[in-house]
Protein backbone atom coordinates (compact mmCIF):
# COMPACT_ATOMS: atom_id res chain seq x y z
CA UNK A 1 0.00 0.00 0.00
CA UNK A 2 2.94 2.29 -0.16
CA UNK A 3 2.71 3.79 -2.60
CA UNK A 4 -0.80 4.09 -2.22
CA UNK A 5 -4.25 4.18 -3.73
CA UNK A 6 -6.26 6.97 -4.94
CA UNK A 7 -9.19 7.83 -3.72
CA UNK A 8 -12.13 5.07 -4.37
CA UNK A 9 -14.83 5.51 -7.34
CA UNK A 10 -17.39 3.22 -5.63
CA UNK A 11 -20.71 3.01 -5.64
CA UNK A 12 -22.48 4.27 -2.68
CA UNK A 13 -22.05 1.63 0.40
CA UNK A 14 -19.34 -0.72 -1.52
CA UNK A 15 -17.14 -2.17 1.19
CA UNK A 16 -14.63 -5.37 1.18
CA UNK A 17 -15.90 -8.38 2.85
CA UNK A 18 -13.64 -8.72 5.73
CA UNK A 19 -14.11 -10.08 9.27
CA UNK A 20 -13.17 -8.73 12.91
CA UNK A 21 -9.19 -10.48 13.50
CA UNK A 22 -6.45 -10.25 16.21
CA UNK A 23 -4.30 -12.14 14.40
CA UNK A 24 -0.99 -11.18 12.35
CA UNK A 25 -3.03 -8.84 10.07
CA UNK A 26 -4.40 -6.75 12.62
CA UNK A 27 -0.75 -6.45 14.11
CA UNK A 28 0.29 -5.45 10.92
CA UNK A 29 -2.28 -3.17 10.56
CA UNK A 30 -1.76 -1.21 13.64
CA UNK A 31 2.17 -1.61 13.09
CA UNK A 32 1.58 0.20 10.22
CA UNK A 33 -0.48 3.33 11.54
CA UNK A 34 2.28 3.87 14.06
CA UNK A 35 4.90 3.73 11.61
CA UNK A 36 3.48 6.27 9.94
CA UNK A 37 2.91 8.39 12.69
CA UNK A 38 6.24 8.12 13.62
CA UNK A 39 7.39 8.74 10.20
CA UNK A 40 4.91 12.51 10.28
CA UNK A 41 7.11 13.39 12.93
CA UNK A 42 10.39 13.31 10.92
CA UNK A 43 9.00 14.03 7.42
CA UNK A 44 8.50 17.30 6.61
CA UNK A 45 6.63 16.28 3.60
CA UNK A 46 4.53 13.40 5.38
CA UNK A 47 0.38 14.45 5.20
CA UNK A 48 0.35 13.48 8.45
CA UNK A 49 2.71 15.79 10.01
CA UNK A 50 -0.03 17.98 10.44
CA UNK A 51 -3.32 16.65 11.98
CA UNK A 52 -6.57 18.73 12.88
CA UNK A 53 -6.45 18.97 16.71
CA UNK A 54 -9.99 18.89 17.99
CA UNK A 55 -11.28 20.61 21.01
CA UNK A 56 -14.02 22.03 23.05
CA UNK A 57 -14.23 25.36 23.06
CA UNK A 58 -14.36 27.25 26.63
CA UNK A 59 -18.00 28.88 24.76
CA UNK A 60 -18.75 24.78 24.57
CA UNK A 61 -18.61 24.74 20.88
CA UNK A 62 -16.49 22.73 18.92
CA UNK A 63 -12.78 24.23 17.73
CA UNK A 64 -10.20 23.17 15.50
CA UNK A 65 -7.01 23.78 14.14
CA UNK A 66 -3.73 22.37 12.61
CA UNK A 67 -1.03 21.55 14.51
CA UNK A 68 2.28 20.28 14.29
CA UNK A 69 3.06 16.34 15.65
CA UNK A 70 6.23 16.28 17.24
CA UNK A 71 6.61 12.64 18.79
CA UNK A 72 4.60 9.51 18.40
CA UNK A 73 5.33 6.70 20.63
CA UNK A 74 3.69 3.31 20.06
CA UNK A 75 4.86 1.31 23.45
CA UNK A 76 2.98 4.75 25.24
CA UNK A 77 0.63 5.13 22.73
CA UNK A 78 1.10 8.96 23.30
CA UNK A 79 1.50 11.71 20.66
CA UNK A 80 2.85 15.59 21.09
CA UNK A 81 3.11 18.63 20.02
CA UNK A 82 3.84 22.02 20.98
CA UNK A 83 2.45 24.96 21.42
CA UNK A 84 2.06 28.66 22.71
CA UNK A 85 1.29 28.27 26.66
CA UNK A 86 -0.87 31.36 25.65
CA UNK A 87 -3.29 29.93 23.29
CA UNK A 88 -6.52 29.33 23.45
CA UNK A 89 -6.29 26.11 23.16
CA UNK A 90 -4.33 25.77 26.03
CA UNK A 91 -6.99 27.07 28.40
CA UNK A 92 -9.43 24.74 26.63
CA UNK A 93 -7.50 21.53 27.32
CA UNK A 94 -6.91 22.70 30.63
CA UNK A 95 -10.93 22.39 31.28
CA UNK A 96 -11.48 19.60 29.20
CA UNK A 97 -8.75 17.35 28.43
CA UNK A 98 -10.42 15.19 25.85
CA UNK A 99 -9.66 15.96 22.02
CA UNK A 100 -9.29 14.61 18.73
CA UNK A 101 -7.00 14.37 16.09
CA UNK A 102 -7.89 13.87 12.56
CA UNK A 103 -4.97 12.54 9.59
CA UNK A 104 -5.46 12.03 6.23
CA UNK A 105 -3.27 11.27 3.86
CA UNK A 106 -3.79 11.15 -0.34
CA UNK A 107 -1.10 9.04 -0.97
CA UNK A 108 -2.21 5.74 1.88
CA UNK A 109 -6.02 6.82 0.90
CA UNK A 110 -6.13 6.73 4.59
CA UNK A 111 -7.80 8.70 7.31
CA UNK A 112 -7.08 8.38 11.28
CA UNK A 113 -9.18 9.72 13.85
CA UNK A 114 -7.65 9.91 17.20
CA UNK A 115 -9.52 10.23 20.50
CA UNK A 116 -7.24 11.48 22.88
CA UNK A 117 -6.53 12.72 27.14
CA UNK A 118 -4.16 16.00 27.11
CA UNK A 119 -2.03 17.07 29.47
CA UNK A 120 -0.53 20.41 28.99
CA UNK A 121 3.01 21.01 30.42
CA UNK A 122 4.28 24.60 30.98
CA UNK A 123 7.15 24.29 32.55
CA UNK A 124 9.88 21.37 33.56
CA UNK A 125 12.16 19.35 32.38
CA UNK A 126 10.08 18.61 29.31
CA UNK A 127 9.76 21.72 28.27
CA UNK A 128 13.36 22.26 28.95
CA UNK A 129 14.35 19.79 26.68
CA UNK A 130 11.74 20.87 23.92
CA UNK A 131 12.70 24.38 23.90
CA UNK A 132 16.72 23.17 23.98
CA UNK A 133 15.71 21.81 20.19
CA UNK A 134 13.21 24.71 19.44
CA UNK A 135 15.40 27.24 20.11
CA UNK A 136 17.79 26.02 17.32
CA UNK A 137 15.19 26.29 14.73
CA UNK A 138 13.18 29.47 12.52
CA UNK A 139 10.29 28.30 14.92
CA UNK A 140 11.65 29.55 17.70
CA UNK A 141 10.30 33.20 16.90
CA UNK A 142 7.02 31.43 17.30
CA UNK A 143 7.32 30.91 20.75
CA UNK A 144 8.82 34.33 21.61
CA UNK A 145 6.54 36.66 20.22
CA UNK A 146 5.38 39.62 22.92
CA UNK A 147 1.55 38.52 22.57
CA UNK A 148 -0.57 36.08 22.67
CA UNK A 149 -1.80 34.18 19.01
CA UNK A 150 -4.94 35.50 18.08
CA UNK A 151 -4.37 38.90 19.56
CA UNK A 152 -4.78 42.26 17.58
CA UNK A 153 -1.61 43.63 15.74
CA UNK A 154 -0.25 47.09 16.80
CA UNK A 155 0.11 46.67 20.74
CA UNK A 156 2.85 47.96 22.68
CA UNK A 157 5.28 45.47 23.23
CA UNK A 158 5.34 43.55 26.56
CA UNK A 159 8.24 43.15 28.96
CA UNK A 160 10.98 40.51 28.80
CA UNK A 161 10.60 39.37 25.19
CA UNK A 162 13.18 37.15 25.21
CA UNK A 163 10.85 35.03 27.52
CA UNK A 164 9.44 32.07 25.46
CA UNK A 165 5.98 30.62 25.99
CA UNK A 166 6.51 26.91 24.50
CA UNK A 167 3.97 24.22 25.87
CA UNK A 168 4.27 21.08 25.41
CA UNK A 169 0.82 19.07 24.93
CA UNK A 170 1.06 14.94 25.18
CA UNK A 171 -2.10 13.43 24.17
CA UNK A 172 -2.68 9.85 25.42
CA UNK A 173 -3.96 7.46 22.84
CA UNK A 174 -7.38 6.25 23.69
CA UNK A 175 -9.28 5.57 20.49
CA UNK A 176 -7.83 4.81 16.93
CA UNK A 177 -10.16 5.03 14.06
CA UNK A 178 -8.64 3.69 11.04
CA UNK A 179 -9.99 4.09 7.21
CA UNK A 180 -8.46 3.12 4.14
CA UNK A 181 -10.37 4.17 0.92
CA UNK A 182 -9.81 1.79 -2.17
CA UNK A 183 -11.51 1.16 -5.51
CA UNK A 184 -12.04 -2.62 -4.44
CA UNK A 185 -13.93 -2.07 -1.42
CA UNK A 186 -13.19 0.91 1.58
CA UNK A 187 -12.30 -0.78 4.84
CA UNK A 188 -12.23 0.53 8.42
CA UNK A 189 -10.67 -0.51 11.95
CA UNK A 190 -10.92 0.20 15.81
CA UNK A 191 -7.27 -0.50 16.68
CA UNK A 192 -6.09 -1.36 19.96
CA UNK A 193 -2.43 -1.78 20.49
CA UNK A 194 -2.17 -5.07 19.03
CA UNK A 195 -5.12 -5.67 17.21
CA UNK A 196 -7.96 -4.34 14.83
CA UNK A 197 -11.52 -5.20 15.14
CA UNK A 198 -13.16 -4.68 11.66
CA UNK A 199 -15.49 -2.26 11.02
CA UNK A 200 -18.39 -1.26 8.67
CA UNK A 201 -16.80 2.06 6.72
Amino acid sequence: MRGGCKPAELSPGKTRNVTNTTGSEGQELVKRVWTELQRATVDRHHEWRTPVLATTGLDGLPHARTVVLRSAEAQTQQLVFFTDRRSPKVAELQTVPAAAFVFWSKRLSWQLRVRVSTRVHTAGTLVDAAWARVSQSAAASDYLTPHPPGSPLHQPDADNPLAHHLAVVTAQVEHLDWLELARDGHRRARLTPDAAEWLVP
